[in-house]
């Protein structure tokens, strides 16, 4: 089984306390997005999990447990995002120098091929052109090159969640060619680098170009990281074109604290702050407790393929 932790919040950045209080405790409480009054219990015991996926902007906080990880014997990697936005996308994230500083150090920790970097989402506005992205994405892949092996990038979608930044004009939507014109000098900025370059759930195919389908939750990097092939069936419930294998999302929506204005998991920063302001690091809800819940009964011992079909009304 996989563990997603998480596509809905960043778990390092902001609930770091909490997950390892929840590792610690052997399983999470998780209501399904679409009826809070749905819980499933989710094991996290290493007899279970076989690895677990973290996505982050800034996983600072979680560096100084990774030995802890690595004592219980837990597999697990990170999708990192590291885009060259400042405040006026990303409003609450740290210098973009000390997040570098911060991917260096993981990549350093845990090794190459654990740490995925997502330039993830590419935003074309009136300050974002497309040669402003080629100089930036250039300038970061001369200085993670040592550190990674991957790059995904993904195109800004609209969500309902970023109405009010589309509105503003700080989000459009890209075109088809503007998307090859990213994707073709990407491509080649990657490949002197020796990095691979994959397209996160991109509607067309941008392999003529050098960017191949991504699979973020990958089946491949997973078995080379657990020492052995899983099976794994692929995910579904997540868009269209995505790659990912199978897994279970550990995390809740409207509780990250970044404000970014893509974001596609919050619908606005008041909200994040008052549920946060309702965590409890020791519950085994990442949120508040939903009122009159119903944790379900499943079994989890066929694990892989079993436990993924089990799981599908509880969408990542």
């Amino acid at each position: 089984m996989i563990i997603s932790a998480s596509r809905r919040t960043d778990i390092p950045s902001f609930y770091t306390p909490w997950f390892f209080a929840r590792l610690a405790q052997g399983y999470v409480l998780v209501p399904n997005p679409l009826n809070p009054t749905q819980v499933s219990r989710i094991p996290l015991s290493g007899d279970v999990v076989d690895c677990i996926v973290f996505w982050s902007k800034d996983p600072s906080p979680m560096l100084p447990r990774l030995t802890q990880l690595d004592d219980q014997g837990h597999h697990y990697y990170f999708q990192f995002t590291l885009t060259p936005y400042g405040a006026d996308l990303e409003p609450n994230l740290r210098a973009k120098d000390a997040i570098v500083e911060t991917f260096c150090a993981l990549s350093q920790a845990i090794g190459k091929n654990r740490v995925v970097w997502r330039y993830d989402p590419i935003v074309l506005n009136d300050r974002w052109d497309i040669q402003r992205h080629i100089a930036a994405f250039d300038g970061l892949c001369r200085r993670l090159a040592n550190y990674t092996d991957t790059c995904i990038i993904s195109f800004v979608d609209g969500y309902a969640k970023n109405r009010a930044a589309r509105r503003e004009g700080l989000l459009r939507a890209v075109t088809p060619d503007e998307m090859i014109a990213v994707a073709a000098s990407f491509a080649d900025i990657a490949q002197a680098q020796h990095l691979s370059i994959q397209a996160c759930c991109e509607p067309m195919d941008l392999s003529a170009w050098g960017v191949a389908p991504a699979h973020c939750i990958d089946s491949a990097r997973i078995a080379q990281i657990v020492g052995q092939p899983l099976d794994l069936l692929a995910a579904q419930g997540q868009r269209p074109g995505c790659g990912c294998a199978c897994s279970l999302d550990i995390g809740a929506y409207d509780s990250c604290l970044h404000g970014c204005h893509y974001c596609y998991a919050t619908r606005g920063q008041n909200l994040a702050r008052r549920n946060h302001a309702l965590h409890d690091a020791a519950s085994p809800f990442l949120l508040a407790e939903p009122p009159q819940y119903r944790v379900s009964a499943r079994t989890y011992g066929s694990y892989r393929r079993k436990v993924c079909q089990q799981q599908l009304p509880l969408p990542d």
